[in-house]
């Protein structure tokens, strides 16, 4: 029977490998001087010359340093106003009792079945006429708030005991000091699993910037990078430059992870 159950992770653990090769591959070619990628890339770091000089180079570039700054502009805006917004949103719809709730609740829903591509042209349109092409606008302002956010607080929300809410009331908490001191306190670990999405989307995210930066001094991490090879030619200054793209993200998962797994787990319970 123990044996039986050991087997279990076999399959696991060849997942787990080829989850993890493109990250090895990303890891090891960055710390190695290859103008083009030959061989077998988890032989690299053994038969080749290791430095540090890619990342040396990236660094000291300062076409790189501004795409950070970009990449943290239209990432950081959006993670914390996303935040507050579901926060708000989920525990009105949780919480709130007014006309057509469940209506306008689901319809909300149902715009999450749009594919966003769809919406890129009409964008695109508007916000020329806007005046808003090759600025930090039209990669905020469409993110300011969420919707799967607020699904996500809402359901949480809906799993607080009801009680919690009238004991503040008859200690005479109003609606305010309820959701500030009350309500968002509880809510901490949804409200750290939609800023763990929100900042992994709008980091990573390549299509909207490609379209509505027009200049290397406006492109994000993601753009800048996709034009790096073409312009260097140098395999292992791209891949440094994919690892140090990688690390904040893999750092805000970290730091989050035991808010982010609770979030998920209790989401779901209603």
């Amino acid at each position: 029977m123990h044996v039986k159950g050991n087997v279990v992770y076999i399959p696991l653990l060849i997942l787990g490998f080829l989850f993890l090769s493109p990250f090895l591959i990303m890891i090891s070619g960055s710390i190695v001087s290859m103008i083009m990628p030959v061989g077998n890339p988890f032989g690299w770091v053994l038969n080749e010359s290791l430095t540090l000089s890619n990342f040396t180079y990236i660094l000291t570039n300062s076409e790189f340093l501004r795409w950070i700054f970009n990449s943290v502009v239209i990432t950081f805006i959006p993670v914390f106003s996303q935040m507050f917004f579901a926060a708000v949103l989920g525990y009105i719809f949780a919480k709130k009792q007014f006309p057509f709730r469940e209506g306008i609740f689901w319809l909300m829903m149902a715009v999450i079945m749009l594919p966003s591509q769809l919406l890129i042209i009409p964008r695109y349109i508007m916000f020329s006429e806007l005046g808003w092409i090759n600025t930090y606008y039209p990669l905020i302002v469409p993110e300011i708030w969420g919707i799967l956010g607020v699904f996500f607080v809402r359901q949480y929300m809906m799993t607080l005991p009801a009680d919690l809410e009238e004991a503040a009331r008859m200690d005479g908490a109003g609606d305010f000091t309820i959701f500030f001191k009350v309500m968002l306190p509880l809510a901490k670990p949804v409200i750290a699993t939609v800023g763990t999405f929100a900042f992994i989307a709008n980091w990573n995210d390549l299509l909207t910037p490609l379209i509505f930066t027009t200049s290397q001094e406006m492109y994000p991490v993601t753009v800048g990078l996709a034009s790096l090879l073409t312009k260097e030619g140098n395999f292992g200054v791209e891949m440094a430059g994919s690892v140090i793209s990688f690390i904040p993200t893999f750092l805000i998962f970290l730091f989050f992870q035991r808010y982010f797994v609770k979030g998920i787990a209790l989401t779901g319970m209603k």
